[in-house]
């Protein structure tokens, strides 16, 4: 399925981790290898970037409450805002623009430019597409109940990525509903609506909506679109 792939998800310009994700034919390939993409890729920003603690790189725009946390390694690009209480465990690349709100946990992220997860949201070894919105509540579970390696599912599909932590993949304009769960292992294309109180699995089509009871239907363009 094309939607699984990388530049299917993504448009790679809106974030820099770019060029690292190009790399891969499926994006969650890419988690393993975050913590040591942005150690690298910190090390070489310079002038408006600053390096607060060991191995926190933020840009002189980015604005961060007192109360946020902030663990290693982090980067914190242009104009994003880290709110109040916002728990950063690390290895997380917050793009441009971004929002991380009240009481939202990072761990093992790559935030595309522009992405919103600003209330009571928990995110961990996910990528995040370019203006993709969480709504408040909503969460990515990353590790299977039984602890096995995740498997991506798909119509006639599963690909076994082998690993066992593994949140969620979300394309370019991704909405997600208040209070939905992305279990491990979801895929969700681009320009894609979830319905709140979602309990998500396997892949989500592009440009469609989730509905209640896992329902998938296709967006309906509007005259003059």
């Amino acid at each position: 399925m094309n939607v699984l792939k990388t530049d299917e998800l993504y448009d790679l310009t809106h974030t820099l981790a770019g060029g690292y994700l190009k790399n891969f034919d499926y994006p969650w390939q890419a988690l393993a290898g975050i913590k040591n993409f942005i150690l690298s890729l910190g090390k070489s920003l310079g002038g408006e970037f600053t390096e607060i603690s060991p191995c926190v790189w933020v840009h002189e725009t980015a604005k961060i409450a007192p109360t946020a946390f902030i663990g290693a390694p982090c980067i914190i690009c242009a104009g994003a805002e880290i709110r109040h209480c916002a728990f950063i465990r690390g290895s997380a690349l917050v793009g441009e623009g971004c929002v991380v709100g009240n009481s939202t946990e990072l761990k093992n992220v790559i935030l595309f430019d522009g992405v919103q997860v600003p209330h009571y949201n928990y995110v961990g070894d996910s990528i995040l597409g370019y203006k993709s919105h969480m709504g408040a509540g909503a969460v990515t579970s990353n590790v299977k109940s039984d602890k096995t390696p995740v498997c991506v599912k798909g119509e006639n599909l599963c690909i076994q990525t082998g690993l066992k932590k593994f949140g969620a993949m979300l394309g370019d304009f991704v909405e997600v509903g208040c209070n939905s769960v992305l279990n491990p292992g979801t895929v969700i294309g681009k320009n894609t609506n979830v319905y709140p109180l979602s309990c998500v699995r396997g892949t989500v089509p592009a440009d469609s909506i989730y509905k209640t009871g896992g329902k998938i239907t296709a967006k309906v363009q509007k005259i003059g679109e």
